[in-house]
């Protein structure tokens, strides 16, 4: 770093150790030391307005994204009554939907159950928005507001990536992810444009990799 003319300064300087349950255990307790500033290794951190766990978990994020939303709405419904429908759509899109849509392609492949913590925001926002009561299935109410649930969203910005990646539109480090499948002899899908599926030995870590959760979402289209 001196080399380069660069000073570390240790008290904006986080480090962030990733891996399995096992592989964290193992490595116990450690810090890192550069130039001098010893840095201890942190459960989590926020990098770019993301919360990132050891785990890749992103319960932290959705946590504290779940938290801001509700607090958000409380105040929407507050003043629902003096508020128009296009007004209140606004703000939920201002506040809300712009924490919830920020970065969502990093959750793809989180458990169901967490997910549902965030579609629990969409439900309710969408029924202040329509005065739906608490007994109305909340499925036909996102369809007439043309609202994809929160699950398809995540899939929708992941092969949204995929096509970018796949015309020469995405960053090369996201391209590079992509391999478009080609049999060694002529078969009858040589020309669907299936991509390659990667091995991957952990569902909960490399099942969510974009390089393999874009074409198990990609090859059924």
């Amino acid at each position: 770093m001196s080399q380069n003319f660069l000073c570390l300064n240790s008290d904006k300087t986080e480090v962030l150790l990733i891996g399995t349950p096992h592989q964290l255990r193992k490595a116990g307790s450690l810090s890192l030391n550069v130039d001098g500033s010893v840095l201890e290794v942190q459960t989590k951190l926020k990098n770019l307005g993301v919360i990132f766990d050891s785990s890749l978990s992103f319960d932290p994020h959705i946590w504290y994204t779940v938290k801001n939303s509700f607090f958000h709405l409380r105040n929407i419904a507050r003043l629902r009554h003096m508020l128009s429908h296009s007004v209140t759509e606004r703000l939920i899109n201002t506040f809300l939907f712009s924490r919830i849509d920020y970065c969502n392609a990093l959750l793809a492949g989180v458990p169901k159950t967490t997910l549902n913590k965030l579609q629990c925001v969409q439900n309710l926002a969408a029924r202040i928005l329509t005065g739906a009561r608490q007994n109305e299935h909340i499925i036909p109410i996102l369809k007439t507001l043309h609202w994809l649930p929160v699950r398809f969203q995540l899939d929708f910005k992941v092969l949204m990536l995929t096509y970018k990646a796949l015309r020469g539109l995405a960053p090369q480090y996201l391209s590079a992810l992509s391999t478009v499948y080609t049999p060694k002899r002529i078969l009858r899908f040589s020309q669907a444009g299936l991509l390659v599926v990667p091995q991957t030995w952990l569902r909960s870590v490399g099942d969510r990799a974009f390089s393999s959760y874009a074409p198990r979402l990609w090859n059924p289209l």
